[in-house]
């Protein structure tokens, strides 16, 4: 089991492109514990492992789940575009349940008067995306822009922000947020 759980732990790391003391300072704990985890020299408790999952934005089922064989998935069909939310706001991302990027990517797709909600977002990180089609009117902080096809947003994401079709029709967007918030 402690080769698994090393073997599991330096693929995660090398997927993330870090190195042992990145992600030993990310979770707090000691270099060497990384190194010695990943040699299969020690077996961590699981709050060492919970707060290193942490650090790589893994979950334990998520850890324990993926194929340590299986190389990482490169290219995307459009059904392959995982559903993660659904209604007049459509959410579809590229790569879900691997876990191991540090980048979120979606396709947005927004009904006529559709919005992200009234209560306006805040995470950390940053965020940014081109309207592919239709109009999006954009709220971060106190500015509002309306952005139409081939216009663009980026911002940090700690800053109150909100998204809404303004338009009659469908609003697409391609958005990419580092560190993945769903």
């Amino acid at each position: 089991m402690e080769q698994e759980v090393g073997a599991r732990l330096r693929t995660v790391r090398t997927r993330l492109g870090i190195t042992q003391r990145a992600l030993a300072r990310r979770a707090g704990v000691p270099s060497s514990t990384v190194s010695l985890i990943e040699g299969g020299r020690t077996n961590p408790s699981i709050g060492s492992l919970k707060r290193l999952l942490d650090a790589a934005g893994l979950s334990l089922a998520e850890f324990f789940s993926f194929d340590l064989q299986t190389e990482a998935q490169v290219f995307f069909r459009a059904d392959e575009l995982a559903e993660i939310s659904s209604g007049d706001v459509s959410y579809r991302q590229v790569g879900v349940g691997s876990g191991l990027s540090t980048l979120q990517i979606l396709y947005e797709t927004y009904q006529p008067g559709s919005d992200s909600g009234r209560v306006m977002l805040t995470h950390e990180g940053e965020e940014g995306g081109v309207i592919i089609q239709g109009r999006l009117e954009v709220t971060v902080g106190e500015q509002t822009r309306v952005l139409k096809a081939g216009e663009a947003y980026l911002f940090k994401s700690t800053t109150p922000h909100r998204f809404r079709n303004v338009g009659d029709a469908v609003c697409i967007v391609v958005s990419a947020c580092t560190p993945p918030t769903f």
